[in-house]
């Protein structure tokens, strides 16, 4: 017997990955960018992230706050800002995550938007999604040749208007 697919919202999917425990996609946004921030002096703090985010700097307070009680980083009221092993470790992976994605948009040429891309699609590719678009990454990388075929090809289709 076949098996049928069992579909949800968007908003459905996403409440179902929270079950699990993980991290919203707004709480992986502050880790990546603490990350980020923290890479220079090992440390943050909340103004440099509110500006680095373009949120209110109360806002970012609450968030490091949740990020606190969840062991991914360490901070005290109008203190710095410092991640643990944990928030390094997944700061790290956000960080690869996004850098990946930025890499393979621009590969295929949507370059017009491209952090606003990246930022909207990295909190909603499945695990092995991701595998499967670092694979690519690295192919295009390590065989410029073929890059550059996948771009002669594109032009034909453009000059073509879009048929081949």
């Amino acid at each position: 017997m076949v098996q049928k697919e069992k579909f949800r919202t968007f908003r459905g999917y996403t409440l179902l990955a929270q079950e699990g425990g993980g991290l919203t996609p707004g709480m992986e946004d502050y880790l990546e960018m603490i990350y980020r921030l923290a890479a220079r002096e090992g440390f943050t703090r909340i103004q440099e992230l509110a500006e680095a985010l373009n949120v209110q700097p109360s806002s970012a307070t609450k968030m490091v706050q949740r990020l606190a009680e969840g062991r991914y980083l360490i901070y005290e009221k109008y203190g710095v800002i410092k991640l643990t092993a944990l928030g390094k470790q997944i700061g790290e992976e956000l960080l690869a995550r996004h850098n990946t994605l930025r890499e393979f948009l621009a590969i295929i040429g949507a370059t017009g938007h491209l952090l606003e891309d990246t930022e909207k699609i990295e909190h909603n590719l499945s695990q092995e999604t991701l595998a499967c678009i670092t694979r690519l990454v690295k192919f295009f990388r390590e065989r410029p040749e073929c890059l550059a075929s996948f771009y002669d090809y594109c032009r034909q289709l453009d000059n073509a208007g879009g048929e081949l």
